[in-house]
């Protein structure tokens, strides 16, 4: 019994990480595959709920869209005023985060997570100021689409044709103390858009030819049911480790994405990520550069901030490694014996079929001189689509 009662004892991490959590707000987070599944809509109408049972709920900013539905679904709720921003002669209306801290509700409504706020705002992004909010102690519920997740954009892109430019960190879903699923089928989805119920009706034709494609959206849903579905195994995950279950015996995985300053680095790090988290991974991010610093042209500095940048948001670690003189691939080998690298993620190359079978090729390269390492090449878009 004593044992027993041992195991289930929390560990000071997990009863500092706790008490941390519980000094935020508690974060609700409502998730849709496209545009008009009634995510704001659902989220509206169990904020009413919560108010009619005496929670003292508001709305910060609700994007209605035109809507009518959801507009009327707004119903009791108190909404607080929005902030009034100045920008190139316009004046736009933002969040208040500021008034909604002073006001302190228990609950406030924050409508799309990845919504990027004007310049001039006190964040650069609308899910900065959810953090900010929670920070304060202050519940938030909020709702983005799936497409909106940093790691899924290249695979957005090459379903749908059509490039997402507002997206969120996809350890946002930590974050979020729960997620919600708000799911319709694509045939109905589409009955909704013919109908006018999502876009004014000049847009829906091309909205039909586009992004609302029937294969696009089975695509998107099916995307979203599988990363709500990981997002539900991690979390049943924590819960064991907080019950103190013991951990599977065996060596962590690795992952390590090797990458250039060439067009593809951000496809490849998100490739990265996305198997580092179905494998619960760490990810290591390596560029090794085939020129001194001092001779990188600005594109090329700008280009490796923006990589660092990404490999940030994803949580991964970013390394730059020169390579003084040697061959790329000793370097390249040294890093992966030095992190115990077990999975190694790179581009197709540039190299024809004879220089291959001439000098080799990096894949060949570093599985002759690694054990029990494994090598994933990752077509360009270009190879891809042809």
């Amino acid at each position: 019994m004593a044992e027993a009662a041992e195991r289930r004892r929390k560990s000071p991490e997990q009863i500092l990480k706790e008490i941390e959590r519980s000094k935020r707000g508690y974060f609700k987070l409502y998730i849709g595959a496209a545009p008009g599944v009634g995510k704001t809509y659902t989220m509206l109408r169990e904020a009413n709920d919560m108010l009619a049972e005496g929670v003292d709920i508001v709305v910060g900013v609700v994007e209605t869209h035109g809507r009518k539905a959801t507009a009327e679904q707004i119903g009791a709720l108190p909404v607080l005023p929005l902030k009034p921003i100045e920008y190139k002669g316009r004046t736009f209306y933002e969040l208040d985060v500021e008034g909604v801290i002073k006001r302190r509700p228990q609950f406030v409504i924050v409508d799309e997570l990845a919504h990027t706020n004007v310049p001039g705002s006190k964040n650069k992004k609308r899910y900065e100021d959810v953090l900010e909010i929670l920070d304060a102690g202050i519940s938030v519920l909020s709702t983005m689409n799936i497409q909106h997740l940093e790691s899924l954009h290249d695979i957005v892109e090459d379903l749908t044709g059509v490039k997402v430019r507002e997206r969120v960190p996809d350890w946002i879903l930590d974050v979020a103390n729960e997620v919600q699923l708000v799911d319709l089928p694509p045939e109905k989805l589409l009955e909704r858009l013919k109908a006018g119920k999502i876009y004014r009706p000049e847009k829906i034709p091309q909205a039909l030819e586009h992004f609302f494609r029937p294969t696009n959206l089975i695509a998107l849903r099916e995307l979203a049911l599988r990363e709500l579905a990981d997002d539900v195994d991690e979390r049943l995950e924590e819960y064991r480790e907080d019950d103190g279950a013991e951990e599977v015996a065996g060596a962590s995985p690795k992952i390590l994405v090797l990458v250039s300053d060439g067009g593809n680095a951000e496809r490849l790090i998100r490739r990265g990520w996305r198997i580092a988290q179905r494998m619960k991974a760490e990810l290591f991010i390596l560029h090794v550069p085939t020129k001194p610093a001092d001779r990188l042209s600005e594109a090329e500095r700008k280009k490796l901030r923006e990589i660092e940048a990404l490999a940030k948001i994803l949580g991964g670690k970013f390394f730059i490694r020169a390579a003084g003189g040697r061959p790329v691939i000793d370097v390249i080998v040294e890093f992966i014996k030095e992190n115990a690298i077990t999975q190694v993620v790179l581009g197709q190359t540039g190299m024809s079929r004879w220089q291959e079978i001439l000098r080799g090729s990096l894949a060949n390269r570093i599985m002759e001189r690694t054990r029990f390492v494994d090598v994933l090449i990752v077509g360009n878009g270009q190879e891809k689509t042809r």
